[in-house]
């Protein structure tokens, strides 16, 4: 709780409470002359430069410094004194309200499945002499899910496990139901006559000499697509249902290359499948679901191997965790200060944690990110992370190294300021800050597997709402590198926002290259559609890299051009730019804008409007939220950056 000290006359016995900042300033008796307690912000020599770092003010950032000065020159002018009881009492309820629910780091702590990973020669055989000789009742039964390919090919472990009893039941019911193994399909047995398992699940894994048309129709003789390991889990997870209890034969007919990654992707496709997110239901087990724990048993050829493969996956699902539960949470709950809240939480894992404040952003500069967020009643933040995991990083505190950086637009809720969207759809635009959530995401997956790199995450976090103090079009508007802008529209604001963010991440770290994303445009939609994220970038071997990495991960993306006769378009008449440029190659328009922030430095654009919120459904996400970008940016990472 942020707690603000009033020294006044004694004996003075009034109360005030601020409503816009959550504050409750009671007014009585003072404590002793020199014993008055500071908060860290009131301590530092320049408060309003730094407003949270470490463990400052215990990781509350309500309200902001500006506020506070104002309700202390309020209070003082009426002989205001703070009562220690009651602001105690007040900060125990605001205590009581954070632990109902959990902060970042350790809402991923809290277990919603377990897997364990077993030996497949280890397994016994599946079948049974009678059917009287079941594995247990029929409640408690596991199920047993084996994978089959063309032809009824089926892995050596699982022919030794299923016997020739159990192929002849798979051949006969896939006979009544027409099931061919044909990639991501499913034949489901309950109580399957002659096995032990309660249940079997028989997945399909496709033939060596067929591939799909984008008809879902099966070509002879086409080179198959690499398989998604990952996608294979996720669509197990769906067939198993939330809460399952089974054995996973991790035996493909077509063995991969490298079975211990396959089977740590296939675990990160499972864990990613089985997220949800209902926080706000009262009727949780409306579809009959059952409630509990999922328990998985995965048996592999080499646990000790998946082992140490897949604990790097488990850092990973938790960030995409992360990232699709930010994007999902509702604008009233996660607005600037309490996104700002969640992203401090990180420093349990060890990532270096600033937070600017207005006034600090103001000093620095920052006129455009303002600019978006004055209009609001909430403050405006940037939040820089650091993740060191490198020993030349650890030693960069004393001598400068240059890290990676990743930019996410954090636009809590977008209305369109007074350039007002349209009503129909608008409630989607809690999802504006998608970006800055997959960097929150990212930062928790390299903190957790203790990636080998220096990372810095920046997120600039706003609400661009319409009201007395909003900017208005044809206002003009100074950021931090010192270029004016005309904002002819505001609600083409996220760029504005990223144009300070850009320009304090080039010049504060010197970084190797910048990547940013964002729900920029709606132009990306137009031209993409929801299959891939639009692609900008100024230097091609990030560009090259970032592809293959989407390519790698199923978050894919299509590079787009820029071109000085694009860049002429934002051009204006008054000032250095305009934050638009017309109706056509809007999406371009945006990035041209932003190049003009990256100073030179090798940089990256992804326009994630169609795919970081409201994607469609996949094997593994059925959430609003995608978490879009996480995966794809610590492939990247691990595949070149790694050392």
């Amino acid at each position: 709780m942020f707690t603000h000290e009033f020294v006044g006359q004694p004996g003075a016995g009034s109360r005030i409470a601020s409503q816009g900042a959550g504050w409750l300033i009671v007014l009585g008796r003072g404590p002793p002359p020199g014993r008055e307690e500071k908060c860290e912000s009131q301590r530092c020599e320049k408060p309003s430069r730094l407003l949270v770092q470490a463990e400052v003010c215990h990781d509350r950032i309500e309200p902001t410094v500006r506020t506070a000065r104002r309700m202390n020159r309020f209070a003082k002018q009426r002989g205001a004194r703070w009562n220690k009881q009651l602001a105690l009492r007040r900060s125990n309820r605001v205590t009581r309200q954070r632990n109902a629910r959990p902060a970042l780091a350790e809402e991923q702590m809290t277990e919603t499945m377990k897997i364990e990973f077993v030996a497949l020669a280890a397994l016994p055989v599946q079948t049974r002499a009678s059917p009287e000789r079941a594995g247990g009742e029929t409640g408690h039964a596991r199920t047993l899910v084996i994978f089959m390919g063309k032809d009824f090919a089926f892995g050596a472990a699982t022919r030794r496990l299923i016997g020739d009893r159990g192929e002849a039941l798979i051949k006969k019911a896939a006979a009544a139901v027409k099931f061919k193994g044909k990639a991501l399909t499913a034949l489901d047995l309950v109580a399957p006559a002659g096995l032990a398992a309660g249940r079997l699940v028989v997945v399909g894994t496709g033939g060596d000499g067929d591939s799909e048309d984008g008809k879902g129709q099966i070509k002879k003789n086409l080179p198959p697509p690499p398989p998604d390991h990952a996608d294979l889990g996720g669509f197990v997870m769906g067939k198993l249902g939330h809460a399952a209890s089974a054995t996973v034969v991790f035996d493909p007919p077509s063995p991969p290359k490298d079975p211990a990654r396959a089977a740590a992707e296939f675990m990160l496709g499972i864990r990613l499948r089985d997220y949800r997110f209902d926080d706000y239901k009262t009727k949780k087990n409306e579809d009959g679901e059952t409630e509990g724990r999922a328990d998985i048993v995965l048996a592999v050829d080499a646990p000790a191997a998946v082992r140490r493969e897949a604990k790097g996956r488990e850092a990973v699902a938790a960030g995409v965790r992360t990232a699709r539960s930010l994007v999902n949470e509702p604008a009233n709950i996660l607005h600037p200060e309490e996104f700002t809240n969640r992203a401090a939480a990180l420093k349990k894992l060890g990532v270096e944690v600033t937070v600017l404040d207005e006034s600090a952003m103001r000093e620095l500069g920052m006129g455009a990110l303002l600019g978006v967020g004055q209009g609001s009643i909430r403050g405006s933040r940037t939040v820089i992370l650091r993740w060191r995991g490198s020993k030349s990083a650890k030693d960069s505190a004393k001598a400068k190294s240059k890290p990676m950086a990743f930019v996410g637009k954090g636009v809590c809720f977008d209305t369109g300021g007074i350039s007002i969207k349209p009503a129909a759809g608008m409630e989607d635009m809690k999802g504006d800050m998608a970006g800055a959530a997959c960097v929150v995401g990212l930062m928790q997956a390299l903190a957790e597997r203790k990636a080998n790199v220096d990372v810095v995450g920046a997120i600039g976090l706003v609400e661009n709402m319409p009201g007395p103090q909003a900017q208005r079009p044809g206002d003009i508007v100074k950021s931090m590198s010192g270029q004016t802008i005309e904002v002819i529209n505001t609600d083409a604001e996220g760029r504005l926002v990223l144009a300070d963010l850009l320009w304090y991440v080039q010049d504060k770290f010197k970084p190797k290259f910048i990547v940013d994303l964002a729900t920029l445009t709606g132009a990306i939609l137009v031209a993409l559609g929801q299959e891939h994220a639009g692609l900008f970038t100024n230097d091609d071997e990030l560009g090259e890299r970032l592809i293959a990495a989407g390519k790698a991960t199923g978050e894919k993306l299509w590079r787009l051009p820029l071109a000085a006769a694009y860049d002429k378009m934002i051009d204006s008449k008054v000032a250095d730019m305009k934050n638009t440029g017309g109706r056509h190659a809007g999406s371009i328009i945006a990035a041209q804008f932003l190049q003009r922030f990256v100073n030179g430095t090798p940089w990256a654009h992804l326009d994630i409007a169609g795919t970081g919120m409201g994607s469609p459904a996949s094997e593994i996400n059925q959430s609003w939220g995608s978490g879009f970008g996480v995966r794809l940016l610590d492939r990247l990472i691990a595949d070149h950056y790694e050392g």
